[in-house]
């Protein structure tokens, strides 16, 4: 395994050797024109992102998960990725899933050495039962992580699509699958400290990741979160809003047609655009497997 101290995110930074003589604005405008070079790595591994989500989308059409597993800053990136697609896109919590060394109270408070296991890594990943339909994303800026490793490992041995993210070149975790993402940001403004523009690109993936291949399975109209949970009243006036959006109807139009639909955004704008009862509405979506523009260009050619 490579040493440490020989990982590009474990350099120091040469335009920030005299960060502690800097003042305050000095700092953030420094830690700004660094964070240039996020995006500028993200867009080098754009390739490779696609193949990720090309895996992910087709783990969702089988029916499968999306898991991510990772430790510290990235652990936790995976379970916050992980949590909010279920309000977002309407899809059970189980569908996407968030896997952290040291278990769910290491969210907030890091459990020291969870990290440096390889058989916890296994373990944990076993516990939920992953299968050649899901898709397991190793997560480590370091590229390194013995838990992420082990994870990936055994995720192989049950066949199920593997990516690992890193922020290294020619990192451990890009040797267990061909699907490995190097986010090169290089070193960080805080000598080690991967939560900074490491955790920052890995955010960036995974939102590409999670958002594309939710996409791929239809829970967008245009742009539109049609299958957003109404779970406060923020959310209920947004899919009324995604309704009128959609179809360019009022708000009491809107109304309407969502308590036809038991709430379902998705479910009114296709009736309301097919101007058909909610059950030829629920058919088309079924056969169209959940896309409205599929469902509305299906019917039409149909008529």
């Amino acid at each position: 395994m490579v040493k440490l101290d020989r990982l590009m995110t474990e350099q120091r930074n040469e335009h920030t050797m005299k960060l502690d003589e800097m003042t305050p604005y000095e700092i953030i405008q420094t830690m700004n024109e660094e964070d240039y070079h996020v995006v500028e790595a993200v867009k080098d591994a754009l390739p490779m992102i696609e193949q990720a989500v090309l895996r992910a989308t087709e783990s969702l059409e089988q029916g499968g998960r999306i898991i991510y597993v990772g430790a510290g800053t990235s652990g936790r990136i995976g379970v916050l990725d992980a949590v909010e697609c279920p309000p977002t896109f309407g899809v059970p919590y189980e569908m996407v899933v968030g896997l952290i060394a040291g278990g769910e109270q290491a969210f907030v408070k890091a459990k020291e050495g969870a990290e440096d296991s390889f058989e916890l890594g296994k373990e944990d990943l076993q516990k939920i039962k992953p299968t050649s339909s899901d898709v397991v994303i190793g997560l480590a800026a370091s590229g390194r992580t013995p838990y992420v490793i082990g994870a990936l490992r055994y995720a192989k041995e049950v066949n199920a699509k593997t990516v690992a993210i890193s922020s290294n070149k020619d990192a451990e975790i890009s040797k267990e699958t061909d699907c490995a993402i190097e986010l090169l940001t290089g070193a960080e403004v805080l000598t080690g400290s991967t939560r900074l523009k490491a955790g920052t690109a890995e955010k960036m993936v995974l939102n590409m990741i999670s958002t594309a291949s939710m996409v791929g399975i239809g829970k967008a109209y245009e742009n539109l979160m049609v299958d957003v949970r109404q779970t406060n009243q923020k959310l209920v006036t947004r899919a009324e809003n995604i309704v009128m959006e959609a179809v360019h109807c009022s708000r009491e139009e809107a109304k309407e047609a969502l308590l036809e639909a038991k709430g379902e955004a998705k479910l009114a704008i296709t009736k309301m655009l097919l101007k058909c009862d909610i059950e030829t509405a629920k058919t088309s979506l079924s056969e169209a497997k959940g896309k409205v523009k599929v469902a509305v260009s299906k019917r039409k050619i149909i008529e």
